[in-house]
Parts: structure tokens; sequence; C-alpha cells
């Protein structure tokens, strides 16, 4: 049996704000934008090239806006990435790798500034926020683990 991710809801404060910063700074692909009533919008836009979306707006989600963490993109050239990124007006970190080279933590402590340093497959990283704080981040694979 196929369980396939198809849509994660994240939560903002501003529907239109994060449709803007999804479709033009991010490039995100726009899906759908339901505006059913004042308490109910349902937006779906997807990463290029990604077949998992998100879906964001008004009366989705009783989270908190900005209180996710962990939102996972990922990339072949981390270091392409993140200059078209900058290129598209986002903040976005330096790159990083996690000093047990295993995978992220949350906050900043227990990074390593800078690319893994074999430029290995799932060792580098970079972050960046959406205008409510959601955090996400980056993560080069150019050669995936075996079964994957």
């Amino acid at each position: 049996m196929d369980l396939k991710l198809e849509v994660v809801v994240i939560p903002v404060s501003d529907t239109d704000k994060a449709k803007a910063f999804y479709t033009e700074q991010m490039g995100f692909r726009l899906d759908a934008d339901f505006p059913v009533d004042d308490s109910y919008r349902v937006v779906q836009v997807t990463p290029p090239g990604s077949e998992c979306s998100i879906i964001f707006g008004e009366g989705l989600s009783s989270a908190a806006p900005g209180t996710y963490q962990g939102l996972l993109l990922v990339v072949t050239d981390i270091v392409a990435a993140r200059e078209e990124l900058i290129g598209r007006g986002v903040a976005v970190s330096e790159p990083f790798r996690d000093v047990s080279g295993v995978f992220h933590r949350p906050g900043s402590g227990e990074r390593k500034a800078g690319l893994h340093p074999e430029r290995a497959s799932y060792g580098s990283f970079a972050s960046f926020e959406d205008p409510d704080g959601n955090q996400w981040f980056l993560q080069e694979i150019t050669q995936r683990a075996p079964g994957r």
C-alpha cells in the first residue's frame, strides 16, 4: 500500500501576505484559492518539482501562526538554491551543518557554520522563515540513501 504525503497545512495570520510570499518570493505554483466566506478560505501552493503541496488560509488550523518548525525543502545545490531565494528577497541563513552530522535541530546552538566538508548528501542546510515565522530548511541531497 502506498501512503503519499500530499498536503501540509500551515498556520498563517495573513492569507494574502502568505500567498504573495509563497508564490512571488518562493516561486511556488498557485494551485487553488477558494474564498468560501470571511471565516473560511483555502489557498494551496506547490513548491517547484514537489508532489506535496502546502495549504494555508482562514479557518483551517487551530495552531498559532508561526509555530511550525522543521519544514524541509530538498535541493540538489544548496548554494544555487540559496542564491536564487535571496535574489527573490527571501532572508536565507548561511549554509550550516549540525554538529552531530545527522540532522538539523531547532535553534542555532548545535550548528556548525559552512557546508558539509565533503558536500555529502543530507549534510548541508540553510534556513529561512515565512512572514509569520514558520521555519523552513533547505537540505542538500545529491544522492539518495538506498531505498529512498
